[in-house]
């Protein structure tokens, strides 16, 4: 298939109403408002491209931009590909979902995370910290930095309710990460969410509390599921 062959289909297949949807939760036009089954089906056809990948998301198109995260072929995807895919990445699904994956199951996540999470636009540092989160999900143990995830963990404690409100629903879900994926640092990451406790941001114009990152930690010990690894990151 082509890039305008699945452009064509992505805008048959586009639906007001999930558009609607989509809209109200930081997915920004343009977009024709496809299910991610549509999205998931066109990938089971095409499996990986980079190429297509690239030129889907050269696009814009939301729906296109989050089709081309799934067929990725994320190992080929260099480091200015990766540059200039976070700078595009105004839309919420595409900053701290499509973009973080396509990272952490390439070959610069942990690097570029690092320098997304210092960048002044809010969705680059979100998605920095969705990288992170994506990466200790994945990444044994043994090729984990435990030392700058700690740091990590203090930054989060000391910054998180200073920050911006995207910047900070994707800190806490940084300390769920590292609190579920990486025993050995669960004790830290559970030290660290009593010490921010409720960590609120604005959701649809309205004030929410975030999942309490305590009480998922230990809601997944209690179930014997904390370093249980993720194949992959991409849904």
């Amino acid at each position: 298939m082509t890039a305008k062959e699945i452009m064509a289909e992505l805008r048959s297949k586009g639906s007001d109403s999930i558009k609607k949807i989509l809209l109200k939760h930081g997915v920004q036009e343009p977009l024709f408002g496809v299910k991610v089954e549509h999205l998931k089906a066109i990938q089971k056809k095409i499996k990986k491209d980079y190429q297509l990948a690239k030129d889907l998301y050269d696009t814009g198109n939301a729906d296109a931009m989050y089709l081309a995260g799934l067929i990725a072929d994320d190992k080929k995807m260099t480091m200015a590909d990766l540059q200039s895919w976070v700078k595009q990445a105004v839309s919420l699904n595409i900053s701290e979902y499509t973009v973080p994956w396509v990272a952490a199951e390439g070959l610069y996540g942990y690097e570029l995370a690092l320098q997304w999470i210092d960048n002044p636009k809010e969705y680059i540092a979100a998605a920095g910290w969705s990288t992170l989160g994506s990466l200790v999900a994945l990444k044994d143990d043994s090729e984990l930095k435990m030392a700058e995830l700690k740091s990590l963990l203090s930054r989060v404690v000391k910054d998180i309710h200073g920050v911006n409100n995207r910047v900070r629903h994707t800190m806490n879900g940084f300390i769920i990460a590292v609190g579920i994926y990486v025993p050995e640092l669960s004790d830290q990451a559970l030290i660290a969410a009593k010490k921010i406790g409720p960590v609120k941001v604005h959701v649809e114009g309205k004030l929410s509390t975030l999942t309490d990152a305590v009480e998922y930690i230990l809601q997944r010990k209690e179930k014997g599921m904390l370093g249980k690894k993720k194949k992959t990151v991409k849904c």
